[in-house]
């Protein structure tokens, strides 16, 4: 049986949307996009490991398009980058139409039984990247096997519903399963597991 993963950067008041560039993902108004420092080495490092360690990508609709834009025409010597081409991307969503990017398949259906099928039928890693409404319909449904945040020391001020969304879903305990790498920039890569 497969696992799901859920890897995202996240400030520590909780917002994941937007990290990279401001214009990645400025729905619902959110004008706080790029806080994420480009070329940072444990950015670098957090998304090395996490794609080359995972058989398949599990994304929302949003994700998928945002990811398809800035990857797949990449230059592929970066073994990331290569990886994320490479392998599988399943995607939750109610259209087929624009899923155009290598290895791309629709799970169709009810989202949480689509899932939770796929994940049943795969061996190894199925990693979420961003997808915060489909990360709070896993967790609701206890469909989550562990979190890697790489959180960083920023605060947008910006409580999104999306926030309070998962927020709510993810009354759980947890367990810290390894120590927080920390850098010069105070970035912490905590491994969680609902418990």
């Amino acid at each position: 049986m497969g696992r799901v993963v859920v890897a995202n950067f996240v400030s520590i008041d909780g917002v994941i949307q937007s990290p990279l560039s401001p214009s990645e993902d400025p729905d619902g108004g959110f004008q706080h996009g790029g806080w994420v420092s480009a070329g940072d080495d444990a950015v670098d490092a957090f998304m090395r490991d996490v794609t080359l360690g995972a058989t398949g990508m599990l994304l929302g609709r949003r994700t998928y398009e945002i990811l398809a834009d800035a990857w797949a025409d990449a230059d592929e010597s970066e073994p990331a980058v290569a990886a994320m081409n490479r392998m599988p991307k399943y995607v939750v969503s109610s259209s087929a139409d624009g899923l155009g990017w290598q290895g791309s398949h629709l799970l169709e259906g009810d989202p949480a039984d689509s899932v939770r099928g796929l994940r049943n039928r795969t061996d190894g890693t199925l990693v979420v990247f961003g997808s915060g409404t489909l990360v709070s319909g896993l967790a609701e449904h206890d469909l989550v096997d562990e979190y890697r945040l790489l959180v960083f020391p920023v605060v947008l001020g910006v409580l999104t519903q999306q926030v309070v969304d998962v927020a709510r879903d993810l009354r759980v305990e947890w367990e810290l399963s390894r120590n927080p790498a920390r850098t010069n920039g105070g970035l912490s890569c905590p491994t969680l597991t609902p418990g």
